[in-house]
């Protein structure tokens, strides 16, 4: 079983757009959107929910009215403004820090665990798939990241499956980290412009530091050639394969309106490039 992830450095680069061909041009795999934050491979999949799991991360204080004495302890203690004038918890504030819990003399406030989400695990006419949806300013997204990612191991190894296709998070954070690691591959989708370069080298180097081999698409390269000569020789000098190039193509999107991948919705350079790229990584 093969782990492959897609990554880019910043978003916008057409990241699930190849991710989403993937599913497509794969056999025997198994999905998962680890972009917890704003999924969206969802809509290109159109996923029917087999089950449906609660993520619980973290914990929020909760006053109980019967027992608090309106002492004001707790206000003072709360570094993040949490507690109101009435005395209730303003649940997006609280941190779960428990220091009000600990410094409430009367017992009122106790530490409740906070639902932060859920994922889900789906069929879709290109096979099974993992994916998830944090709560609103919900933290802990690399947590729930692993967590898909280990019940989608699971199924790819309990069906005897060959490939999980990953489509990972921008950016080089916590759920960045937690789509890169222990995968086989990552490749790297960037766009021809100054800060696309500059996006793609942090991504490639927190690749490197966890010994995850590197691939790299262009996106979009004949908007910017001068751009794109760049990229290749700077991917050269840190010998990082270029394995493909893809043209401006509105073909993508129109599939992208109708809710489809450009592979299964025409034949267009577009697609040619997605299957030569699979070939390639493959």
């Amino acid at each position: 079983m093969k782990q492959i992830v897609v990554i880019s450095g910043k978003g916008g680069t057409g990241k699930t757009v190849v991710s989403g061909s993937f599913t497509v041009l794969a056999k025997n795999k198994i999905m998962v959107d680890c972009d917890v934050d704003a999924a969206d491979l969802h809509l290109l999949l159109h996923p029917k929910i087999k089950e449906r799991h609660e993520f619980i991360s973290g914990q929020t204080a909760v006053i109980d009215k019967k027992l608090c004495k309106k002492c004001g302890k707790c206000v003072s203690v709360c570094r993040f403004g949490a507690i109101k004038d009435d005395f209730t918890i303003e649940h997006f504030s609280c941190e779960g820090c428990a220091l009000c819990s600990y410094i409430c003399p009367h017992g009122a406030i106790r530490m409740e665990e906070n639902l932060a989400g859920e994922w889900f695990i789906s069929d879709t006419r290109y096979g099974p798939f993992v994916h998830a949806k944090l709560g609103i300013a919900e933290e802990n997204s690399g947590k729930l990241v692993a967590k898909i990612r280990q019940i989608a191991k699971e199924e790819a190894q309990k069906q005897g499956l060959d490939y999980v296709i990953i489509d990972g998070p921008p950016g080089i954070g916590c759920p960045v980290i937690a789509s890169l690691s222990g995968v086989d591959c990552a490749l790297i989708v960037t766009e021809p412009t100054l800060s696309g370069l500059h996006d793609a080298e942090r991504v490639m180097e927190v690749a490197r530091h966890f010994h995850i081999p590197v691939k790299l698409v262009v996106n979009k390269y004949d908007l910017n050639p001068v751009m794109t000569e760049k990229i290749e020789a700077f991917c050269r000098d840190r010998d990082v394969s270029v394995i493909g190039k893809i043209a401006f193509d509105k073909t993508v999107v129109e599939a992208l309106v109708e809710g489809k991948t450009i592979v299964e919705y025409a034949a267009c350079p577009a697609a040619d490039e997605m299957k030569n790229i699979w070939e390639g990584l493959r």
